[in-house]
């Protein structure tokens, strides 16, 4: 790469004297830096499922998850350029105006209720995290007795703690843009996650537990994010691993002169990164504990020392990052709602609020509440990802670039129809995996982004 394209890249995080850019659509002109948006949509793609991916890679081997993992990364490129294409044809900026473009007010509902249903899941799973985690790591730090029943141990107090002194002020930014200097440090938290890899040059060969640990057992019997027990889920669990399609157009609309070929590059820098840091966890981690890796690796870690400095730092670096992921998808929820109860209503900052408030009520609720809400968001997360991944940006595409541009025989169209089919494909077998691990009681959810 030239000299000449890192001096542009480092300048979109300098602010620039320039004058006022036209408008590239309707309703907003974007401010958001070229590096800021980067930020935000790698963060967006950033999840929790980065813990589970070593236990992917120890049943499918090396090189067949590098290979599964470009091509579903690759495929999120494409899948990406299908929504950006539609969007530049008819001029929208939100992905449930696409779909009423395409197929009226079943197509708006149909995107709708799949970015909220996904985005709450999403949501609800990293909150399941503070509340199994944030405990155990005050417990570890001050040494406090496991039986203890000191407020500050207690995982439901601490999520609403989190949600309303955290998640709750950043969510009521008035725009995405500014959120882009907590996803850069949402993402320096999960770099510093990959500190782990130091571990594999001190932990002996072949693994050995040679320290008990409660902790880890504790959280594993009650809290597992990827626990399967079929190389099957392997492919589910990658092709997930980069949803971020909800957010990609409000990161668009907030994009300093916006073109589709300048967002595209902030979707392919985005995805390239996360591609990295995917690759280098699940390969270190992997090396490290080989057939004993757990399905969450952290897990497997603890289960050397319970106190590991390290160990510990890296869990509230997680912590963290997944906290400072939630006002990021809330946005596109909270957009999803507006455009299809309130459509045609100017902005207002009591609904905005009003709106944040309640779902990140409702996520409380269902966090605190629900015994096992994996399970239940598996299911969302096998209907909802591949229609926001793979059908609804190829039948889009389909419906909205015109006959004349682009007839159905042509190339483009043809391969959009295959990515759908595709799509279709990925949901039946993700359902088909939940089902036989639902009868045959190997395990209790789905683990997903």
């Amino acid at each position: 790469v030239s000299t000449d394209y890192f001096l542009l890249l480092f300048d979109e995080f300098l602010p620039t004297g320039e004058g006022k850019k036209p408008i590239r659509f309707t309703d907003f002109e974007g401010k958001t830096s070229f590096g800021m948006s980067v930020f935000n949509l790698g963060n967006a793609i950033m999840g929790s499922g980065i813990l589970g991916l070593a236990y992917a890679m120890a049943n499918t081997g090396i090189m067949f998850f590098l290979f599964l993992l470009t091509a579903v990364a690759v495929l999120s490129c494409y899948s990406i350029h299908l929504l950006l294409k539609a969007s530049g044809v008819v001029g929208i900026r939100a992905y449930e105006q696409l779909g009423y473009r395409a197929f009226g007010m079943t197509g708006k509902l149909a995107a709708g209720i799949a970015i909220t249903l996904q985005n709450i899941g999403a949501m609800s799973s990293y909150m399941f995290i503070v509340k199994s985690e944030f405990p155990l790591v005050i417990q570890a730090f001050l040494r406090a007795d496991p039986s203890s029943t000191e407020w500050y141990l207690n995982g439901n107090y601490l999520v609403v703690l989190v949600s309303m002194g955290i998640i709750l002020p950043l969510a009521l930014m008035k725009q995405l843009g500014y959120l882009g200097y907590t996803s850069g440090f949402s993402l320096s938290c999960m770099v510093f996650f990959l500190s782990v890899i130091f571990k594999k040059f001190q932990i002996p060969c072949p693994f050995e537990e040679f320290a008990v640990n409660a902790t880890a057992t504790h959280l594993h019997s009650n809290f597992s994010l990827v626990d399967h027990s079929h190389t099957a889920y392997t492919i589910p669990i990658l092709a997930f691993a980069f949803v971020c399609h909800p957010e990609v157009l409000p990161i668009y609309t907030e994009l300093r002169d916006a073109t589709q070929r300048r967002m595209q590059h902030v979707s392919n820098l985005s995805i390239l990164i996360m591609y990295v840091m995917y690759f280098m966890a699940a390969l270190f981690g992997y090396l490290t504990f080989y057939g004993k890796v757990e399905p969450e690796l952290l897990h497997t870690y603890s289960r050397i020392d319970p106190y590991d400095i390290l160990i510990l730092c890296v869990r509230v670096a997680v912590l963290t990052a997944v906290t400072l992921t939630v006002p990021i998808v809330l946005f596109p929820v909270r957009r999803a709602i507006q455009q299809m109860l309130f459509p045609n209503k100017t902005f207002s900052w009591f609904r905005h609020i009003g709106i944040a408030v309640t779902l990140l009520t409702l996520i409380d609720m269902l966090v605190i509440f629900a015994p096992n809400i994996l399970g239940i968001f598996g299911v969302i997360g096998a209907t909802s990802a591949p229609c926001l991944i793979f059908i609804f940006p190829a039948v889009f595409y389909i419906r909205i670039v015109p006959k004349d541009e682009e007839p159905m025989s042509s190339t483009p169209k043809i391969l959009a129809a295959c990515f759908a089919g595709l799509g279709f494909i990925f949901m039946i077998m993700s359902l088909s995996f939940i089902i036989i691990d639902w009868t045959t009681g190997s395990s209790n959810s789905l683990g997903g982004h």
